[in-house]
């Protein structure tokens, strides 16, 4: 049967039951998601598309146009086709490096003509039905192919064979795991493939990545007004419940942004500048060993290396002198034994010193601007495939002093809705989701009451509609409304009051606080998660 699915037409979103016949008005089925609105209000997850939902019109009798492939030999079913089709693949891992197996996997499908467009997030599960094995990580992604149903599953199933999988018991342990969730409207039932996927509807590793993808899509003909979200929030409370999964490091560090007992994760600012506002020309041409090896042995997991200040008013220096500054800092943390294994961030805005820099062993790209202010940054984050931290401003370092009027909306729902606009450009990028980490901007383009405000609010960020799920960096270490409410003019006497703004930081759900002063810094951070993360 010939469902009409959820097709992409610019930034507008068709809806997969809608059809059109003449004289009479659209159909659309009716949704029980709500998107747009804070997840106070709803009661699971929903995905990054940030298009406008309207209620829509009560469910009335229609004619579906639609096409069932019954069970039937193969040579019945066709072979190929000019047109580009939609579908949705799950993926999965349950051995050796598991993002690393459905990466892979996903750079395949694109180098065999299957055009991955966007990615979920990756969930950590626990095994269902063989218990004795290792936890598996599940997603899925949205593709384009010309491949009709059964090619494609020969596709995927040769993927599985040049990676190696090998089937030694039925849903036991799989070093990577692809399935034909949905191809477009068609419902296919042959003995090699049933479309829907059998079971899915039943399965919250399969439901909750979907459900990033297309929340308000109906999933089978059988229940036509009944979406994805809506089987999604059916689902019993798990006794386990899932968490997303961001890699990190060179050691499978990762954030699970979703684990209620998380460790918040103390990022250590270096910058390796004249002028910046805080520390400028402390680290400027020095012997830096004895700092890292004090950073790693006070607590930090990551050190952020900036070449560049983004302080106001500060000038900018050219790609190469910020790489000449950067390279032999990242080279001098990889050369020290303490130094193997902590995960290293560049801090740049440009494309040509991120790739320098990962070249040189960097993990994490974070870019204040979030591939605003070089065209080439977010092609290149999605080339190179490491994680990037997307932060939000406005402007340049420049302007952004003269940009913090978020009326009519107001500040947090601005900054939602920017991010969105970020995270999907993103995306469209080729950047998956597993590898994205949010940065509300503290400073960038925000007043003093503004970063108070953010502060008190984190936790309706973390749970936006479409921001769910992606974890969270918080730098407000030392910043000028610190000063400007503790009478604290210098800014490395502003340490008190940064402990505050890492403890609130901890309380609304911040994955990473990025500071100055590492060791006091962990200890809060340890103590605050030792409060609210239990």
């Amino acid at each position: 049967m010939r469902l009409p699915l959820n097709i992409a037409v610019g930034r507008r979103n068709v809806h997969p039951f809608q059809t059109s016949h003449s004289g009479n008005a659209l159909f659309k089925a009716a949704s029980r998601a709500m998107i747009g609105n804070p997840i106070s209000r709803m009661s699971r997850h929903y995905s990054s598309d940030n298009s406008s939902a309207q209620s829509p019109p009560p469910w009335t009798q229609h004619r579906l146009n639609a096409t069932r492939l019954g069970k039937t030999d193969d040579e019945q079913l066709p072979k190929s086709s000019s047109k580009v089709r939609r579908a949705y693949i799950a993926l999965g891992s349950n051995l050796g490096d598991r993002v690393g197996m459905i990466e892979t996997a996903c750079k395949k499908m694109s180098e065999r003509g299957i055009k991955v467009r966007r990615t979920s997030g990756l969930w950590e599960t626990e095994p269902m039905y063989v218990l004795e094995q290792e936890n598996f990580i599940n997603g899925a992604c949205e593709v384009e192919t010309s491949l009709p149903p059964l090619a494609l599953l020969d596709e995927l199933q040769a993927i599985e064979n040049d990676m190696g999988r090998k089937k030694i018991i039925d849903k036991g342990p799989r070093n990577i795991d692809l399935d034909v969730l949905l191809y477009e409207s068609e419902v296919v039932n042959h003995p090699r493939l049933q479309i829907p996927h059998a079971g899915m509807l039943e399965r919250e590793f399969v439901l909750r990545p979907l459900a990033e993808l297309i929340p308000s899509q109906p999933l089978t003909p059988k229940a036509p007004w009944k979406l994805t979200q809506d089987y999604l929030n059916e689902l019993p409370p798990s006794t386990s419940p899932l968490s997303t999964i961001t890699p990190l490091g060179p050691t499978n560090t990762s954030l699970h942004a979703l684990k209620a007992n998380r460790q918040t994760q103390v990022m250590a600012i270096l910058n390796i500048t004249p002028d910046s506002f805080s520390d400028g020309g402390v680290h400027y041409h020095n012997d830096l060993s004895g700092i890292i090896s004090d950073f790693i042995s006070n607590g930090a997991s990551i050190i952020d290396v900036g070449g560049q200040s983004s302080a106001p008013g500060t000038p900018d220096v050219t790609a190469e002198v910020e790489i000449k500054r950067v390279l032999p800092v990242i080279e001098q943390i990889r050369s020290l034994p303490a130094g193997k294994d902590i995960t290293i961030s560049i801090d740049t805005y440009r494309s040509s010193v991120a790739e320098a820099a990962v070249n040189a062993g960097a993990d994490i790209i974070n870019d204040v601007s979030a591939g605003q202010l070089d065209p080439e940054m977010l092609s290149t984050m999605a080339r190179l495939g490491k994680t990037v931290c997307l932060m939000h401003m406005r402007g340049t370092p420049a302007t952004m002093t003269k940009l913090t009027n978020y009326e009519p909306a107001g500040l947090i729902p601005t900054i939602a809705k920017e991010l969105l606009e970020r995270v999907s450009e993103a995306e469209a990028a080729g950047i998956r989701r597993w590898r994205i980490i949010l940065d509300p901007g503290i400073g960038f383009a925000k007043t003093a009451d503004q970063n108070l405000e953010i502060l008190r609010r984190m936790d309706e960020l973390r749970e936006w509609p479409g921001l769910q799920g992606i974890p969270w960096l918080l730098g407000s270490s030392r910043k000028g409304f610190i000063g400007k409410i503790t009478g604290a003019v210098k800014p490395a006497e502003r340490a008190w009051g940064t402990a505050a703004t890492v403890a609130a930081a901890v309380q609304g759900g911040a994955d990473i606080v990025r500071v100055h002063d590492v060791k006091e810094m962990a200890q809060v951070a340890k103590m605050s998660d030792a409060i609210w993360r239990y």
